[in-house]
């Protein structure tokens, strides 16, 4: 925005701190007119010393100290004098003063101009006790922080979206390499294989965009029960665990929520999927759980697995990341799941915990605002 140049907000502090104390002064010197200079007698001295007596003449002396001319003829200059130097003082002391007080902009408009050009590491790290300026100061930098790790998550989203969609290309172009240098190869199984590739990208970017979504919470709220979504959740996965030999078991309270139900079954359905996928090669078990707190209503969702390390749990919602190796096998996932499951609930208003269960695998709440 173009703004025209105007007096800067010290300037206008100085002539406000100068301007005040002039008109203190100048208010004070009324006040002096109106109950002491007012009451003085206004009279002439040589008429009263005709009228005296010689041995009353020493009078005069008293009576002209007491004359209202003459107590202002020699006040007057004084009163100019000092209010001339009270409006200097005034100035000094204010542009003094004003520059002391703005000291603290200086250093968030600095602050501002190097996050305006990218630099989001800076800090304005104000010292002493806790004022305005302090407290402007301080969510200012709690902002920059914010907006750095921001930043830096979108980066390695990006780099990490950009080396998992540059796979399934890959493939396929050495596929279709492989095609084209040798005509007799069987067209069936080229075909299927590319049938499989190009469905992993689809569902890569089908979660990419889900994820967008979710992030910008462009979704309308109604009335869902994740009771419901959670066994539609696993009833619509049941065929994938009994194919691992797995057990699902569901449980819990009627759990009323507000909230994109498309979104709520997405995650729900994520973190069952999970669920499954990373469990045990046989004779797992998969809990879901939905229960009522006080302000909240909370989903559950456990399984059986290998042990996990507060560590690797701490990474598990990032995009992209595993409990495993970077595989990709069948039914794998593209490493979004816990990652999209974070966005959904935050959307919601709600939260995510991640666990290691202390007999191996995980444990998963989400907590919703009932």
């Amino acid at each position: 925005m173009n703004r025209r140049p105007g007096p800067s907000a010290r300037l206008k502090l100085t002539l406000s701190y100068a301007g005040f104390l002039l008109l203190a002064s100048t208010l004070l010197l009324a006040v002096m007119w109106i109950f002491v200079l007012r009451w003085l007698p206004n009279i002439d001295p040589r008429a009263v010393q005709q009228s005296l007596s010689a041995q009353n003449r020493a009078g005069v002396v008293i009576i002209a100290g007491l004359n209202r001319a003459a107590v202002l003829n020699g006040f007057a200059p004084a009163a100019a004098i000092a209010l001339a130097f009270l409006l200097v003082f005034g100035l000094v002391g204010g542009w003094f003063l004003a520059g002391r007080m703005l000291a603290p902009l200086t250093r968030i408009a600095y602050a501002t101009r190097m996050a305006g050009t990218g630099s989001l590491s800076h800090r304005i790290g104000l010292l002493g006790r806790r004022d305005e300026f302090r407290e402007l100061a301080d969510a200012f930098d709690t902002m920059l922080a914010q907006l750095e790790a921001h930043v830096a998550a979108q980066q390695r989203f990006a780099a990490n979206a950009s080396h998992e969609l540059r796979t399934p290309l890959a493939i396929t172009q050495s596929l279709l390499d492989v095609a084209r240098n040798d005509p007799n190869r069987d067209a069936a199984a080229l075909v299927e294989r590319l049938r499989a590739v190009n469905s992993r990208a689809i569902e890569l970017t089908e979660a990419l965009l889900l994820l967008g979504r979710a992030d910008q919470r462009s979704f309308s709220r109604e009335r869902v029960d994740l009771s419901l979504i959670a066994e539609e959740a696993a009833e619509t996965l049941l065929p994938l665990a009994e194919k691992r030999g797995l057990t699902i078991e569901t449980s819990g309270d009627i759990a009323p929520a507000r909230g994109s139900e498309a979104l709520l079954q997405q995650m729900t359905t994520n973190l069952v999927h999970n669920a499954i996928v990373h469990n045990l090669p046989d004779r797992g078990t998969v809990w879901i759980t939905t229960s009522v707190l006080p302000q909240t209503v909370a989903l559950m969702v456990e399984n059986t697995g290998e042990e996990l390390s507060p560590q690797l749990v701490s990474t598990l919602t990032e995009p992209f990341q595993r409990g495993t190796e970077r595989i990709h096998a069948d039914q794998a996932g593209v490493g979004l799941g816990l990652a999209i499951v974070k966005s959904i609930a935050e959307a919601h208003d709600g939260t995510l915990t991640v666990t290691p269960r202390p007999a191996g695998g995980l444990r998963v709440t989400v907590q919703l605002p009932a």
